[in-house]
C-alpha cells in the first residue's frame, strides 16, 4: 500500500520499499526521496513536521497543512 496526500504544491508519497531485506517507508515528493522509515506513521510524523530532507526546489513540507497521522492520508494499491 502507499499513502499521499495533496498539497498546493504537489503530492508528497509514502512507499514502502524492500531495503536489504525488510520493508522501509519512503517518503517521496517531486520525485526526489527524502527519507527512510520503520513505519508509515513514522514517516507521516517527520514529513507533517517538516522534519524529512529538504526537496531541492525549496518547499517546506512542514508549511502545507500535512497530517501527521498516517490514517488521514489517501491510500492506493
Amino acid at each position: 500500500m502507499k499513502w499521499y496526500w495533496n498539497t498546493r504544491k504537489g503530492t508528497v508519497w509514502i512507499v514502502p520499499r524492500q531495503d536489504l531485506g525488510s520493508i522501509r517507508y519512503h517518503v517521496v515528493y517531486d520525485d526526489e526521496a527524502l527519507g527512510s522509515y520503520h513505519s508509515p506513521q513514522q514517516a507521516a510524523d517527520d514529513v507533517a513536521g517538516g522534519h524529512t530532507f529538504g526537496p531541492s526546489n525549496g518547499v517546506d513540507l512542514g508549511s502545507l497543512g500535512i497530517s501527521n497521522n498516517i490514517a488521514d492520508w489517501q491510500h492506493t494499491n
